[in-house]
């Protein structure tokens, strides 16, 4: 006879993506949360969101053990050689000084600095998840239970990946109804559920596609200033529009539009990076600045919601490689490459080749010049 534990609210509650939500959530108020990688144990907290007073309360409760942690992109731009980001010591250091030194542009860092370890890179992110700069302080947590960071939120490594495998799969079709759009006709917006955080995510079917065949699908990350305002420094608005339209004109299709502001940094970041942008910093270098890589995006939502709608095999639109070796990965066959071109504009030619010559996008550089 098997015997089964008793199910309780508590236990439900209690899984791994669960405590990384919760971590994300306590890192965006500003408060600590300890994180456990390779046997180590850290108190974190934020750069992005802590304030003056409950930082100077933090280094104090580290006993001399607080340190300023930066990716290695970061480090990389204030010329630190650091492959596993940079651990610096917080001695001499207050709120204003780690910011500069952490994310603003004018940071810079002469003295001496340790490795990044296992769990301030677990840190960093959890700060990336929870849409924040991944700059962050970390303390020494102390043994499990003890200590001034015994009631934080706590998480690991194997929380992450958990938490992410279990996300990859972990959607539901909430609703499906009719929007007729301009130039396109009827469409079927089909909305999900599901992934870390448990963010809404929209599939647009645009006329008849058969599930059964290769189907034509455009994967689509928000951009707010591109897609809804018009903006002249990047081809997203353009490539949305043209993206429906040629859905259309190839017999019907799937729009995945994703909630991936910023390549996956979240709006305020990507606000931040544009600023640096108007300094004369190319996108790459605009985020390295603030410790990000050159993309941040993930494609386990576009994966779920194509299996949630019976399709394995896709043509798809883009020019971007690293979405069709997601899909490939993931077990989505990419029978065809169709590129997709926007207008070429005086503002974002620039941008466009840096997505060339920087990111491996399929772009012809010389035609867009020429265009």
């Amino acid at each position: 006879m098997t015997a089964f534990l008793p199910l309780t609210l508590g236990s439900l509650i209690q899984d791994a993506s669960v405590r990384v939500e919760r971590a994300a959530a306590e890192l965006r108020a500003g408060r600590p949360v300890v994180v456990v990688s390779e046997g180590e144990r850290l108190a974190i907290v934020s750069l992005d969101t802590v304030t003056g007073k409950l930082l100077d309360a933090f280094v104090e409760a580290a006993d001399r053990t607080a340190r300023l942690y930066l990716t290695p992109a970061r480090a990389g731009v204030i010329g630190l050689d650091a492959p596993t980001g940079a651990s610096l010591p917080f001695e001499g250091l207050d709120h204003e000084a780690a910011r500069r030194i952490g994310y603003l542009r004018e940071g810079s860092y002469a003295g001496g600095f340790e490795p990044g370890t296992a769990a301030a890179e677990l840190g960093a992110q959890i700060a990336k998840l929870a849409l924040l700069l991944p700059a962050i302080v970390t303390a020494d947590a102390g043994e499990d239970g003890k200590g001034p960071f015994s009631g934080c939120v706590e998480v690991s490594r194997d929380d992450i990946e958990d938490a992410f495998d279990v996300a990859a799969s972990d959607f539901a079709l909430l609703t499906r109804t009719t929007v007729p759009l301009r130039d396109i006709g009827d469409c079927e917006f089909v909305m999900f559920r599901g992934g870390l955080a448990q963010r809404d995510q929209l599939a647009i079917v645009v006329g008849h596609p058969d599930y059964s065949d290769t189907v034509p699908v455009r994967v689509h990350s928000s951009c707010i200033t591109g897609d809804l305002f018009g903006s002249l420094k990047c081809d997203c608005g353009d490539q949305l529009r043209y993206g429906l339209e040629q859905l259309k004109a190839l017999g019907g299709g799937i729009m995945l539009y994703l909630d991936q502001e910023g390549r996956g940094t979240g709006l305020a970041s990507k606000m931040r990076a544009y600023g640096y942008q108007a300094e004369g910093l190319d996108t790459v270098d605009a985020d390295a600045e603030l410790g990000f890589g050159a993309d941040e995006r993930r494609y386990e939502a576009a994966v779920a919601m194509l299996r949630k709608l019976g399709i394995a095999k896709v043509r798809l639109l883009t020019n971007n490689p690293s979405k069709i070796a997601w899909l490939k990965a993931a077990g989505i066959e990419v029978v065809e490459r169709l590129p997709l071109l926007g207008r070429t504009t005086t503002q974002n030619l620039h941008y466009l080749e840096t997505k060339t010559r920087r990111s491996g996008h399929m772009l012809d550089v010389e035609a867009l010049r020429a265009s």
